[in-house]
């Protein structure tokens, strides 16, 4: 292979057999499981880094079940996105984010910096209620439960809220292990369309874990719940801030 062919070709590791094939990635009947809650404002304080300010102390866990998606196929996600406000513009900056697809690993934290460990999450539903877990291994980190389809919400409502910028930490490494690569990445969800969303009562627990941190930002108070079904497509990103530059 020349030289000339490996500009050509590169954009994905590995070269000659790239883990996930070239954007647009869309969505189909894509579901949403989403708690909000009030935790500790300084253990938000923590995790949410500079320019983006912390709204107020609140977080949403997220479960994701993706059975359709072009590229990345059919996998399960969960993790935390934090309200931020980002010159002067609110939306959410991600966290975490645990699945069990590699495809997706390797695609969301190369091209857009997404936080994505490899775990195994579950969504389903158990007779009347829709039940969520995440198990890092054997061990049980998060489970969410909630009352299904209680009471139909407002599908433009929901659309608004999906249509939020978001924000995430893109670190790709030198080859003497420092950051040749640190910044933060804006992305969008397009053309979207919601086919349900729902609500009811709600419940999360989160449990201590030596990798799989989620606990870290305690449920001191669950505020609700929405259960949504849509078709998207996952936006490419841009750079919103270069931490490495002067």
């Amino acid at each position: 292979m020349k030289i000339e062919d490996v500009r050509k070709t590169a954009y994905s590791m590995p070269l000659t057999s790239p883990s996930y094939p070239k954007g647009p990635y869309r969505f189909f009947n894509r579901e949403y499981f989403i708690i909000t809650y009030r935790t500790d404002p300084a253990a938000l304080e923590k995790v949410v880094p500079e320019p983006l300010k912390v709204v107020e102390p609140i977080v949403k866990y997220e479960f994701i079940r993706m059975p359709d998606s072009t590229g990345f196929g059919d996998y399960t996600e969960t993790g935390q996105v934090i309200p931020v406000e980002f010159e002067g513009r609110k939306g959410g900056f991600v966290h975490s984010m645990y699945l069990d697809d590699e495809a997706p690993i390797a695609g969301g934290r190369e091209l857009w910096g997404f936080p994505k460990k490899l775990a195994k999450p579950s969504f389903e539903v158990e007779s009347d209620v829709l039940v969520a877990k995440l198990n890092y291994g054997s061990v049980l980190c998060a489970c969410g439960t909630m009352g299904y389809k209680y009471e139909a919400l407002d599908k433009d409502a929901m659309l608004k809220s999906m249509l939020a910028p978001n924000w995430m930490i893109k670190i790709i490494p030198h080859v003497d292990g420092s950051a040749r690569i640190c910044e933060l990445v804006e992305y969008y969800l397009e053309d979207v369309t919601i086919k349900e969303a729902w609500t009811g009562p709600a419940a999360l627990g989160l449990f201590p874990h030596a990798i799989c941190d989620v606990a870290k930002l305690p449920v001191l108070e669950v505020l609700g719940a929405v259960h949504i079904k849509s078709d998207l497509t996952l936006g490419l990103g841009k750079v919103a801030y270069d931490y490495l530059k002067d």
